[in-house]
């Protein structure tokens, strides 16, 4: 049967063709529309994704890490005294209005960090050359896509919130979903906006090798009975930031929706090219039938033909997956391809394909074959 099923693909693979194209962009529909998903909600937590910490500190209850609130300064107490704890940093953001030169405002989120080499903000990000750019007074960074957008460049003096700010380099990698991130010293984000950034937002802590991120931070927890704090581990703070975007705004409710559809687009394409090419064989199966093959056996033999038609397609996609990766790479254009979603999108093709073909064979098994060779 195995013979069979390739013989009848190398003999008639003009047929196939079809088939094997509708798996090859199927699959590229489903996987780019997901990946411009991620990438756009993975830009949210790009501050904590982008940072060192073990553990973050904020106020109770924050949904994302854009959310933030100001928090005592002593909330981050019994981290300092927990011996588990090799550093902790403060960090805080506010949110701004810039002035480009031809006085349109641009909305900015103005991101205080340490400043110092050994900081954790931003320590996956920023060179040592940048930290030390940013010690000098008003120097700021922002994204090297966002030059375009605030019409600056390095060294450009720029307006926010009525003080004046001095773009001191640019950065790849930190876009923000929404707006402008932009990158200063606690000195000058207090003097860009000082009515927000005098507090800080959260507390990162880095643990000390051998403790375990979720045992510390429930013994550094807020224990009273209404809490002033809340403490989450990095990979929790950002899946948390990401989820509440994806399925609490109205932009992740879109774009969600427009991703299942993309999916559900590319299945009924994927089923329905597929099971009319097993039906054009029909009567092929129909003469194994009156020769006497089982029902299993031509079960088998689609089911071989539908897998290397969506292995086939596959292949293809995954070529043409790299292919826009790199063009999205090189255009600064935010995607994600973990590698769940790749094996998700590529079984869930897969299982399309195979019963595609099966229940294109039903008329073949609930008809005598006599009739289907006339």
């Amino acid at each position: 049967m195995v013979s069979i099923a390739r013989s009848m693909l190398l003999f008639d693979w003009r047929r196939y063709l079809a088939a094997v194209l509708a798996v090859t962009f199927s699959g590229l529909l489903v996987i780019v529309q997901l990946a411009l998903l991620l990438g756009m909600f993975s830009t949210v937590s790009v501050v904590v994704d982008r940072s060192a910490a073990d553990l973050w500190i904020g106020y109770r209850n924050t949904q994302s890490v854009d959310l933030g609130r100001p928090i005592a300064r002593e909330a981050d107490a019994r981290a300092w005294a927990h011996r588990g704890v090799e550093r902790v940093e403060r960090y805080a953001s506010a949110y701004g209005d810039l002035r480009r030169e031809d006085g349109v405002p641009v909305s900015v989120i103005i991101n205080g960090i340490d400043a110092s080499p050994a900081a954790l903000a931003f320590a996956k990000l920023l060179s040592p050359d940048q930290r030390a750019l940013l010690r000098a007074p008003d120097a700021i960074l922002i994204d090297a896509t966002d030059t375009r957008k605030l019409g600056a460049r390095v060294g450009t003096a720029v307006e926010i919130n009525g003080k004046r700010a001095r773009i001191v380099g640019v950065v790849e990698g930190l876009r923000a979903i929404g707006g402008v991130n932009v990158v200063a010293s606690h000195a000058t984000a207090r003097a860009l906006a000082p009515e927000t950034a005098n507090l800080p937002t959260f507390s990162l802590v880095r643990l000390k090798p051998g403790y375990a991120a979720d045992v510390v931070a429930g013994e550094i927890a807020d224990n009273a009975r209404v809490p002033r704090y809340s403490v989450w581990t990095a990979k929790d703070f950002s899946i948390r930031s990401q989820t509440y975007w994806l399925l609490e705004s109205g932009a992740g409710i879109g774009s969600g929706f427009a991703s299942l559809l993309a999916l559900l687009v590319g299945l009924v394409i994927t089923s329905q090219t597929l099971s009319g090419t097993i039906l054009a064989s029909i009567k092929e199966f129909a003469a194994l039938r009156a020769l006497g093959v089982s029902q299993g056996s031509l079960r088998a033999v689609v089911i071989e033909q539908a897998a290397w038609v969506g292995l086939a397609g596959l292949t293809v996609t995954a070529l043409l997956t790299g292919t826009v990766a790199w063009f999205g790479h090189m255009g600064r254009i935010a995607m994600s391809f973990p590698w769940w979603m790749l094996l998700a999108s590529a079984t869930a093709l897969m299982g399309i394909a195979v019963v595609s073909g099966l229940l294109a064979l039903r008329p073949l098994l609930q008809t005598e074959p006599a009739s289907l060779l006339r």
